[in-house]
């Protein structure tokens, strides 16, 4: 606090000395030229800064007092900072009445979100915003901005394929302009939005487990004329490659390119990056046979998490190592503190991943094809404009076909991995009294623990669980016991709460009812939610795909193609 009123001082201070100095003694390309050579978040830049904004101010010109604001959401070290100068932006836009100012200065605050607070919710707020103003734009440059910012959250949501579609954009118009003559600034901005797209694409390939294609886009990157000019985006791909180096088994290598990358991501406080490396460092040490300093590394990962509360799916498998490790060495409180942390990040991700999954596709991919439906139907002549737009729709078409079939290949890969385990027909191994947690047995007796362990043991036999409305309660109620007894065992003993316990035996109840036999193939969904207990179609659903990692139409899909194949059975199409 002190610190800001301190800068504030200083900053009002130094207007009030270069105010009589600024009207009309120097253009606002000679105020820029004195600082805009200066490295991302150096405040020495604010000063010149503060001198510019002063005279868009005193000429009342709308136009450069935003890009004071932009350059000052640029050299600003305090991240609250970029902020403020960017709503001062957004507000300046919005006096000009300009829509592509107020896309741009909207894009620009939802960047400051995803980049500096790793707040993706806000981000896609302002980036749809962004996009609203931004419909009518001539401006190619704004219009991939967006396009690669829309695949930064596509990637974070796990759509990768989506997310290569947008990079692929990117590339294919900031690679040829990088090598245009345009002006300095102009040149350097598409410049670093072609290495910025090369690295999102690598870690799109990654994702997917296409270790060639990541490694070739990476070394391309790395091979860039100019790529010493840009150090934060040679510490991403050097992080790409130390990642590259972890998979193909270079331990060593692994180690070293990741923690040449870390000063660059550490100082640009990008904590998603941060804890990736720090993560797959560890895991280099554990390839190595080297699980102490692996767990120190892992630990680091989970600091990061307790300080920031932000993760990725891809760092779930951080506290599965923790978790192992504590277990192993009989230390139940380390076990349960870290098990815990995992669900705690795990309750993040889920509210996270499903707002925005909802945004993304219903404010802006939907939007795109109402966009150039509504167009063509206001349009009366067949001009160039029309046909132009047809083209749009077709090559629409064709895109959305090919994510069909690709969506199809990964349904299909689902429904196998799902199939092979309900052939496996693995039965449920029993837990110990003596191996459950120590807070366990603190609230659970010996001979309480085999009661209810028996008595579980029944209610699953017997189907006790396609109960609609059936509640912790109740079945403590049935059980003569109690719902705390009752859920410590079930957490105990099974890992998971109650709700997911329930959820997971009615799942799996009536998948290999769907598998088994093909009457329940031709249940309406509803049908299927009320055979085994879950009132609602659309809970039934998210929790099928949310179990079984297909949805169950999908599966059904699947299931009856394969019996028609085999010629057990000709049904009909199935009808959600």
């Amino acid at each position: 606090m002190l610190y800001r009123k301190v800068f504030l001082y200083f900053f009002y201070l130094s207007l009030f000395f270069s105010s009589g100095k600024i009207h009309g003694q120097h253009s606002f390309e000679d105020i820029r030229s004195t600082y805009d050579k200066k490295k991302e978040n150096d405040i020495t830049a604010l000063k010149g800064i503060n001198r510019y904004i002063q005279k868009a101010k005193l000429e009342n010109n709308l136009v450069e007092q935003i890009q004071g604001y932009r350059d000052a959401t640029f050299y600003s070290k305090d991240k609250r900072l970029k902020i403020n100068y960017a709503d001062s932006a957004i507000v300046t836009a919005q006096r000009a009445d300009d829509k592509e100012l107020i896309s741009t200065v909207y894009l620009l605050k939802g960047s400051l979100y995803y980049f500096y607070y790793k707040n993706y919710q806000s981000a896609l707020a302002e980036y749809l915003k962004a996009y609203q103003y931004s419909k009518d734009s001539k401006d190619d440059y704004l219009k991939y901005k967006i396009v690669y910012q829309m695949g930064l959250v596509k990637s974070y949501l796990g759509y990768y394929s989506e997310g290569i579609e947008h990079f692929n954009e990117c590339i294919s118009y900031f690679e040829p302009k990088s090598k245009e003559k345009l002006e300095s600034g102009a040149t350097r901005n598409v410049e670093r939005g072609y290495l910025n797209s090369l690295h999102q694409i690598a870690v799109c390939y990654r994702n997917i487990k296409d270790y060639k294609k990541a490694d070739s886009i990476i070394d391309a990157g790395l091979r860039f004329s100019k790529i010493d000019e840009f150090s934060s985006e040679k510490a991403y791909l050097t992080k790409c490659k130390g990642i590259s180096e972890y998979h193909d088994k270079n331990y060593n290598s692994a180690i070293i390119l990741l923690q040449k990358s870390l000063p660059i991501l550490n100082k640009n406080d990008d904590f998603y990056w941060s804890s990736v490396s720090e993560f797959y460092i560890g895991k280099s040490y554990l390839g190595l046979g080297k699980e102490d300093l692996a767990i120190k590394q892992f630990e680091k990962v989970d600091s990061i998490f307790q300080k920031r509360q932000f993760i990725v799916p891809e760092l779930f498998e951080n506290y599965n190592f923790l978790i192992k490790y504590y277990q192993n060495r009989k230390d139940s409180e380390k076990e349960l503190e870290y098990s815990k942390k995992l669900l705690k990040a795990d309750s993040i991700l889920n509210r996270d991943f499903k707002y925005l999954s909802e945004k993304i596709h219903k404010d802006y991919d939907k939007q795109i094809l109402e966009e150039s439906k509504t167009k063509l139907e206001t349009r009366n002549n067949w001009g160039f404009g029309t046909i132009l737009i047809l083209f749009s729709i077709l090559a629409i078409v064709a895109l959305l076909a090919w994510k069909y079939y690709k969506n199809g290949k990964q349904i299909k890969l689902k429904y196998l991995e799902l199939e092979d385990k309900l052939k496996q027909q693995n039965k449920p191994t029993s837990l110990l009294y003596e191996n459950i947690s120590s807070y366990g047995k603190s609230v659970l007796s010996e001979d309480v623990f085999v009661d209810l362990q028996n008595k579980l043991k029944e209610f699953e036999t017997s189907e006790g669980f396609k109960e609609n409305g059936l509640t912790i309660d109740r079945l403590a109620n049935i059980f003569h016991t109690n719902k705390s007894y009752l859920s410590q065992y079930i957490n105990d003993v099974k890992g998971i709460n109650f709700s997911k316990y329930l959820s997971t035996l009615r799942i799996n109840y009536i998948t290999r009812l769907m598998y088994e036999d093909p009457y329940y193939l031709q249940l309406k969904v509803q049908g299927l939610a009320d055979e085994c207990g879950i009132g609602s179609r659309q809970n039934f659903s998210d929790l099928f795909q949310e179990i079984n990692g297909i949805r169950p139409t999908d599966f059904i899909k699947q299931r009856k193609k394969e019996l028609e194949e085999q010629g057990d059975i000709s049904i009909t199409s199935y009808e959600s």
